[in-house]
């Protein structure tokens, strides 16, 4: 019976792995970890309950192989749990050849080590899950580490920054990009915690990138800018079809002014009647 799913295109890869520590299989690997204590399989679905069983396993030959090792150091146990990812990428994958199991091993090297004193990523427009993922990421880290590890939550949009900075306890950071000068600066800060989390855990930053002009609305927090008010559907311009192909716009009954007047760049469409089907 197989032991996870596509055990037969990794398992080429992994017993040549385990075979340089002395290991013969995965059983055994799994017997090299009990007998220190530590139940790793166990520990992957207390963090994610919903994780596939690869991912156990996985883990399990790079906990085996570090026991193997004799390594104590948490930076030195991550590269090898690296290892031990890597050797779970089907051969001929994009994760194989990319090399992500040893990326991962690396990058969780480096957030344990003192050296790193920062660890900031773009979180996405509305990434609750993200957040999740920096608690727990700054709760491991720092258990390691003697400097507690801060964490930047970047390109958050303008409430979903709020809401998670708040539901959270982080501190919300509103930036503000000039595009004269190419800077950013900070437009707004508020800690929503006095405990771990706004001080070292993660910081819910809101910021506007260069390449992107549409986002200087949730850029800018200051309260001297005003957003200007929804556009009224009444203002839209419509087009009306007459038996003779001519258009004419119907008349503009909105308080607002036209859009020539409000300075929109527009770019100009012209619509084509469709001709009456024929027999």
């Amino acid at each position: 019976m197989a032991l996870f799913e596509g055990y037969e295109r990794r398992i080429k890869q992994i017993t040549p792995f385990l075979a340089k520590y002395g290991i013969s299989s995965l059983e055994e690997a799994e017997k090299v970890c009990l007998e220190k204590g530590v139940d790793v399989r166990k520990i992957v679905k207390e963090i994610q309950p919903i994780s596939f069983e690869n991912a156990g396993w996985a883990y399990l030959v790079g906990a085996a192989a570090a026991i193997k090792k004799g390594q104590k150091a948490a930076a030195d146990i991550a590269e090898t749990l690296g290892e031990g990812l890597q050797a779970f990428c089907i051969p001929g994958s994009v994760a194989d050849d990319r090399q992500v199991g040893i990326g991962h091993g690396n990058l969780a090297s480096m957030l344990l080590r003192e050296e790193t004193k920062c660890f900031a990523f773009c979180a996405g427009h509305e990434s609750f899950a993200a957040a999740e993922g920096a608690i727990g990421l700054a709760k491991s880290a720092n258990k390691a580490r003697k400097v507690p590890l801060r964490v930047i939550l970047n390109g958050l949009g303008k409430d979903a920054a709020h809401i998670i900075a708040r539901v959270n306890g982080f501190t919300h950071v509103a930036t503000a990009f000039d595009y004269k000068t190419g800077k950013v600066s900070v437009a707004k800060e508020k800690a929503y915690s006095k405990g771990d989390r706004a001080a070292s855990a993660a910081t819910a930053r809101m910021t506007c990138a260069k390449a992107s002009p549409s986002c200087i609305w949730k850029a800018s927090m200051s309260p001297s800018r005003e957003i200007p008010p929804t556009r009224p559907v009444s203002s839209i311009r419509s087009w009306v079809f007459t038996r003779k192909n001519v258009s004419r716009p119907e008349r503009n009954s909105s308080p607002w002014p036209p859009a020539a007047e409000r300075e929109e760049h527009c770019i100009p469409t012209t619509w084509q009647p469709v001709p009456p089907p024929t027999a």
